[in-house]
């Protein structure tokens, strides 16, 4: 799946370490001065980040270095993260550290006996610094594995502040006004969505979004464990309501057809590129590092976001992702590993990674000023002050086989679903029927 960007000068960030001072418009970043206690050891960190995220992570190694003498190795697994560290613990070189961006993985990695519990000191950090939905989306039976240090906030839809004054409507907060807002934009020359459509986690997104607006947290949370069936009414009522937005050719750049060819980097560049087709694109807070980096958009100006609209008179919904920190058992260090993740528990940690951008954090006591512009700080503070209803994508707690493989289980479907919204009775079954065989498996 994507996840996200940004860039600080390093140069200002080692400032900052060296001095644990305020520094680069942030908060404390009191990295220096450490014990150096963990001098000549060495840590493995295993994840799914490249570019310009493995380039900021590895600011916070540093950091963690700086303070306490160990050395890190990172090592990128792509996106196959369950199958890439099976493979390395069969052959004898599992990582110390996995950074791993699904709760359904974390808990087959838990059930598989592979992960070490937290420390105690760590599960304090968790219990103080964060809302409790977090420590639950790390626990397996009761027993804290997994912190989540980096997390998304998946209920931001961005716009062009040109395209929504040109047509002269205001951010909506209905769903229905959404689809209202959409058609008189695309009246005024430009289709009013770009959809990324040929990513299907994309559309499990939207469907997540309006599920968990439309049908509250509780059944949310039932359809997300197989509780429910994805034959449920409720299930039906939320594909109804996305398939009025999928049916309607007029708000969709390039129709269903358009939507199916392009996928999320296109999507954002079909609003924010250098010849624009659309209005806004929904998706995570991560679009703004795209729009900034690849098409030099200035967030907060020509590039802005507003809340998921709540729909049929639900809550708007702050839907979540993130990346968990868990201590592999079979890692050569597990000592330094878990002093690792206690340090990533700290205020002082996600700074460093705020301080570069690209880059949310669960954690309640960072300083929302430790962030680089007003929007991410916005973003920031609407995903701590959500506390306890957030909840997770749906997608990625599911088994992969149905939540996260490319080209089957729920991202095929809601393609077809996609292609042709004409049937959402249908089309609920066909998901009921491929959860079922996954769960079961």
């Amino acid at each position: 799946m994507m996840r996200r960007r940004t860039n600080l000068l390093a140069s200002c960030t080692a400032l900052a370490l060296a001095l644990g001072a305020t520094a680069c418009g942030g908060g404390p970043v009191s990295a220096g001065g450490g014990d150096k206690s963990l001098d000549g050891q060495t840590i493995t960190v295993a994840g799914v980040w490249s570019g310009s995220e493995q380039k900021n992570f590895q600011k916070v190694l540093d950091a963690f270095t700086e303070k306490t003498g160990a050395k890190t190795q990172f090592v990128s697994t792509g996106d196959n993260v369950s199958t890439v560290i099976g493979s390395k613990i069969e052959g004898g070189k599992a990582p110390d550290v996995v950074m791993v961006p699904q709760v359904g993985v974390l808990q087959q990695f838990a059930k598989q006996g592979w992960l070490a519990p937290l420390s105690k000191t760590a599960g304090a950090a968790v219990d103080a610094n964060y809302a409790s939905v977090w420590k639950n989306y790390g626990s397996v039976d009761g027993t804290l594995y997994g912190l989540y240090f980096k997390a998304a906030h998946k209920s931001t839809v961005w716009y062009s502040p040109d395209a929504l004054d040109q047509a002269g409507v205001e951010p909506p907060t209905t769903y229905d006004a959404l689809l209202k807002a959409g058609h008189t934009v695309s009246d005024s020359g430009l289709a009013a969505f770009s959809v990324a459509g040929q990513d299907g986690w994309t559309l499990t997104d939207w469907f997540e979004n309006i599920y968990l607006s439309q049908a509250g947290p509780e059944k949310y949370d039932a359809l997300a464990t197989h509780r429910i069936k994805w034959t449920d009414p409720t299930v039906v009522e939320a594909l109804t309501t996305l398939g009025k937005l999928f049916k309607d050719k007029q708000l969709m750049a390039g129709g269903q057809k358009g939507a199916l060819n392009t996928d999320f980097p296109g999507s954002v560049e079909k609003v924010f590129g250098p010849k624009p087709e659309a209005g806004m694109v929904y998706e995570g807070d991560f679009v703004a590092g795209v729009a900034k980096d690849q098409f030099g958009r200035k967030i907060g100006e020509d590039a802005n976001f507003f809340p998921f609209p709540a729909v049929d008179g639900g809550k708007a919904p702050v839907v979540s992702g993130g990346d968990a920190a868990v201590v592999l058992k079979d890692g050569k260090n597990q000592k330094a590993a878990m002093r690792f993740l206690e340090y990533l528990t700290t205020p002082e940690a996600s700074a460093v990674w705020a301080g570069a951008g690209g880059f949310l954090s669960p954690n309640k006591k960072l300083d929302l000023a430790s962030y680089g512009d007003d929007v991410t700080r916005e973003t920031a503070k609407s995903l701590v002050a959500a506390g306890d209803s957030v909840r997770f994508d749906m997608s990625d707690q599911a088994p992969a086989a149905f939540g996260g493989t490319k080209g089957a289980g729920e991202w095929k479907i809601l393609q077809d679903f996609l292609r042709d919204p004409s049937d959402p009775k249908g089309t609920a079954a066909e998901l009921e029927s491929a959860a079922a065989k996954a769960y079961k498996g």
